[in-house]
């Protein structure tokens, strides 16, 4: 999909996104509605997070510093329910994360800081907006941390898998 040509005398050209490259390597023909970008300090977890109306997809990837990214499958008809997926993501393995619809999302930065973007498919509402726990022993993502994360207050009293509303 997407390369990286370095251009002599320093810096880079990156394609991080091209329609055709993408549907044709996943199948998928989406619509991206809006761009996010932001920085976090090492330490930092964000999520996991969902819009139970209006759900999104999301393509992540990062484009400064390292994040440990994670997609939970929040769909009670899939055989997957409950289960998630990890990688790392950063600036320097120019790697990039599908996350569909129907999924909590989060991620926990490894580096010093990091810059996290993401396009989605639908507009955020906030009244929509849940948070699955970071910590759900049920689901139990298995974090890189040392030390306790720094928590948004959202992100500290999200429900666990057995409490959270989850899709059909």
């Amino acid at each position: 999909m997407s390369q990286v040509i370095l251009a002599r005398g320093g810096g880079f050209f990156f394609e991080s996104f091209n329609q055709r490259d993408f549907a044709q390597a996943t199948g998928l023909d989406v619509q991206f509605v809006q761009d996010n970008h932001s920085r976090s300090a090492k330490g930092v977890l964000r999520g996991l997070h969902y819009q139970i109306q209006h759900p999104q997809g999301k393509l992540v990837r990062v484009t400064q510093g390292e994040v440990f990214d994670v997609a939970v499958d929040l769909r009670r008809s899939s055989p997957n329910f409950g289960r998630w997926v990890g990688m790392v993501l950063s600036g320097e393995n120019h790697r990039q994360l599908w996350v569909p619809s129907g999924f909590a999302h989060g991620f926990v930065v490894t580096s010093d800081t990091a810059e996290f973007l993401y396009k989605t498919t639908d507009y955020w509402y906030p009244e929509h907006e849940r948070s699955l726990l970071w910590n759900d022993p049920t689901v139990a993502v298995q974090w890189p941390l040392n030390a306790a994360p720094h928590l948004a207050a959202k992100d500290a009293a999200g429900k666990t898998l057995d409490e959270a509303e989850v899709f059909g």
